[in-house]
């Protein structure tokens, strides 16, 4: 792949994070909803930039698929069960991606998660069909991330990071949601959701990349 490529991927969602981050923290101003998505699109373009030059090909997919449910849930801020729906088919993709690169299936501790997940939207009172739902995609979320982190590849390191800043996402999303964190606090997760999460697409994208140019690069 050409560098230049990479370089301006990585300055052009450098520059859209500072300018909506800017914005975020300060309270006032535009919305910021323009810039955050088009730092999502620009991360599913890179990837499939990266799959034609012979990288991986699961990330553009899974890339798209984040792009719809950020339509629902950033864009539109409905049809957040679709959104959550699509997210959780996101996670299904990595777990593949994860498979096909020598992870473990992880299934008792995919099994483990969701129940204990579920078991305590139930003991909160708060196991709506939506919530459930968001606990099953989170606790899919969870394991790939563990899954990342343990498999032996040279591939994993930055989507390992990827999919941990997406935790580090999520469970602002479900504080800002759970209205049981003071204002301070949620002032601060409230920011926090796109600090993690546009930097956690970015790392997935570039971990995309065809194994030549990762030599190239170090």
């Amino acid at each position: 792949m050409r560098r230049p490529v990479i370089i301006g991927f990585v300055c052009a969602e450098a520059a859209l994070y500072a300018a909506f981050l800017a914005v975020d923290i300060g309270a006032a101003g535009p919305s910021t909803v323009p810039l955050k998505y088009t730092g999502i699109l620009l991360c599913a373009a890179f990837a499939l930039y990266a799959a034609l030059w012979g990288g991986d090909r699961l990330v553009f997919p899974a890339l798209v698929l984040t792009v719809l449910a950020d339509w629902f849930l950033l864009v539109r801020n409905d049809g957040y069960a679709v959104g959550v729906a699509l997210f959780l088919c996101v996670q299904t993709v990595y777990y593949l991606r994860l498979r096909r690169l020598g992870a473990g299936s992880g299934w008792l501790l995919r099994t483990a998660l969701a129940l204990l997940i579920g078991a305590g939207l139930f003991a909160l009172r708060m196991a709506t069909p939506l919530n459930l739902l968001a606990g099953l995609y989170f606790s899919q979320l969870v394991s790939n991330t563990l899954l990342a982190w343990t498999a032996r590849r040279d591939a994993l390191p930055l989507f390992a990071l990827g999919l941990t800043l997406f935790v580090g996402c999520d469970v602002c999303v479900g504080l800002t949601n759970s209205g049981l964190v003071p204002p301070g606090v949620l002032r601060f997760v409230s920011v926090g959701m796109w600090l993690f999460y546009l930097p956690s697409q970015v790392l997935i994208a570039l971990s995309a990349l065809p194994k030549e140019d990762d030599r190239e690069d170090k």
